[in-house]
Order: structure tokens, then C-alpha cells, then sequence
């Protein structure tokens, strides 16, 4: 695997939070940023629902997460429901709240995934258009996707790779990677990329596993695999919801020291809005930026 740049610094840190659907949640989730904030993430973002359904959540949440967190928030941007002039009038609102990145995504059909995409009238066809309007408009940071396993939707992995390539070449800051559990498939995915010339940072998401049942049908919505050694150190622990959740921060901080082991310095974890199992992958796996111990338990 050809490596990462990497600087000699602290290992950088981002953070993925959704936005809340009900009162309950909003607690939740606001408990999980102030939680995890103490690990002084490089970035938040936040995630923005299929056509634009969550856009004033998203608004307020990155909103809050700027002026009162004091975090560097980014805001997921879709292009699905909307032509470019709306998108660009999304864009200037959030700007106008703050926001300076953007994680630039085609998103999923409105027919949900598994069915066909089609571009919306007038608005971007993919994430590559998308990243080019959002360079054009000038002082934006722009993250977008990859995927070590192929985009379910792509014809292979050639195209897979053309396609980032198209996004780095649009004005791409970082890619960031849906979740995988098996490092080979980001150590060959990266061989890949960098052999197209894709020289932008590709920072692996990782998902610490809070429901072993929930990841496995968001792995079979998003092409990625669940492989036997996550089954072997988790499904006789469901019932027993510490011990699974010790196991569960175990097998993250696993993944992350063997990446670290690589020359991965960039790491993005999925938190689903909860931070104790995440704050003890992080505890595990070495990171600094809290007290040693502190709300260290995962369940």
C-alpha cells in the first residue's frame, strides 16, 4: 500500500453527527457533541437529508455547533430536489451562518437506494458537478466521498476511481470513505487511487459498532461487507450490552492501530449521534485531547 502524507503531528480527527429528528434526540445528540468535543476534532459535519428533508435541522445544528461549540462544522450538501440556483442559495445561507466546508454528495434517489438515479432539472447531475459549482463559487473547503469497496451504483471499480478523480480534479479538499471493517480493502483501494494520480488525502470513516444487526443492513444498502471476524467478536454479545460494547470499542481501536500502523494520520468516525463508544475507541487506540479515563465506559 502506498502511504498517506502524513505531517509528524497528532493524529487528526473528525467527527460525523445526523440531525435530530425529535425533542429526545436533540438532547442526545448535543450531549454526544459536548462529549466529544474534548477530543478537539479537526471538524464536525453534519448530515443532510435526501432532498434537502433536513435542511433547517442541518441549518440550526451546524449553526450551533459553530458559534456556540466553537467547532469547525461543515454541512453535507446533496444534489437531489434541487436546480443549482437553489443549491447556491442553500450555500449562501449557511455561509451566512458560519459554514466554510461542505461535504459535497450526489445523494441517494428519490425512490430511495436501490433504485435509479435521475439528475434533477437544472440541478447538478453528480458529486463532481457539485464539487466543481461549490469550487467556482471560491473560499469553500469541499470533502466528498470514496468508497474502498466500490459505490454499489458504479459499473466497477474503474469507474468508481474515475469518478473521485473527477471530484479531486473539481476542487476536492479530502475524500472521505464510507465505513469498512477489513484494512485490506482501504490498503488496496488506496493503491488504486494513487496510482490514478488522486494525490488529495482519502481519511477512512470508521463506524464504531453500536448495533450489530443496524450495521449489517446499512452495509448491504451501501455495498459494504461485514466481515466473519466482526460476527466472531460480537454476536454472542448482543444480550450483554457492556460486554458488546467493550468488544465493540476492542475491534474499532483494532482497525484504527492497524491503519495508524499503515501511516494513516486522518480518521473520520460515524458517532450515530452517541459518544461513549467512540470516546473509548479514542481512549484505546492512544488519541490525546482529554483526561485519561474520563467517561470511559462504552455502553
Amino acid at each position: 500500500m502506498q502511504r498517506q502524507d502524513t505531517k509528524a503531528s497528532r493524529p487528526r480527527l473528525s467527527f460525523e453527527f445526523f440531525p435530530p429528528k425529535s425533542d429526545e434526540m436533540e438532547v442526545q445528540l448535543w450531549k454526544a457533541v459536548e462529549e466529544l468535543k474534548v477530543w478537539n476534532p479537526d471538524f464536525v459535519s453534519v448530515t443532510y437529508g435526501a432532498g434537502g428533508s433536513t435542511r433547517d435541522t442541518t441549518l440550526d445544528a451546524v449553526s450551533r455547533m459553530i458559534n456556540e461549540a466553537g467547532l469547525a462544522a461543515a454541512s453535507h450538501l446533496t444534489c437531489v430536489g434541487a436546480t443549482r440556483e437553489e443549491v447556491h442559495a442553500t450555500v449562501a445561507e449557511f455561509r451566512a451562518a458560519g459554514v466554510r466546508h461542505f461535504v459535497a454528495l450526489r445523494g441517494d434517489p428519490h425512490g430511495g437506494i436501490g433504485t435509479a438515479y435521475t439528475p434533477f432539472p437544472g440541478g447538478y447531475a453528480n458529486g463532481a458537478e457539485l464539487t466543481a459549482g461549490l469550487s467556482a463559487l471560491g473560499g469553500l473547503e469541499i470533502s466528498v466521498s470514496a468508497y474502498p469497496e466500490k459505490h454499489p451504483e458504479s459499473r466497477n471499480a474503474d469507474a468508481d476511481i474515475d469518478m473521485l478523480k473527477q471530484k479531486a480534479d473539481s476542487g476536492a479538499t479530502r475524500a472521505l470513505t464510507q465505513f469498512f471493517f477489513d484494512n485490506d480493502h482501504f490498503a488496496r483501494y488506496l493503491d488504486r487511487v494513487r496510482a490514478a494520480g488522486i494525490t488529495i488525502p482519502v481519511v477512512p470513516g470508521i463506524l464504531p459498532i453500536q448495533n450489530l444487526a443496524q450495521v449489517k443492513r446499512f452495509a448491504r444498502l451501501c455495498g459494504a461487507t461485514v466481515p466473519g471476524f466482526v460476527d466472531d467478536a460480537l454476536a454472542a454479545f448482543e444480550e450483554q450490552p457492556e460486554e458488546r460494547a467493550k468488544r465493540a470499542a476492542e475491534l474499532a481501536a483494532r482497525q484504527v492501530d492497524g491503519l495508524k500502523a499503515m501511516g494513516v494520520n486522518e480518521f473520520h468516525f460515524y458517532t450515530m449521534n452517541r459518544s461513549p463508544l467512540v470516546s473509548s475507541v479514542l481512549e484505546l487506540s492512544g488519541f490525546s485531547g482529554r483526561s485519561a479515563g474520563a467517561n470511559s465506559r462504552a455502553a
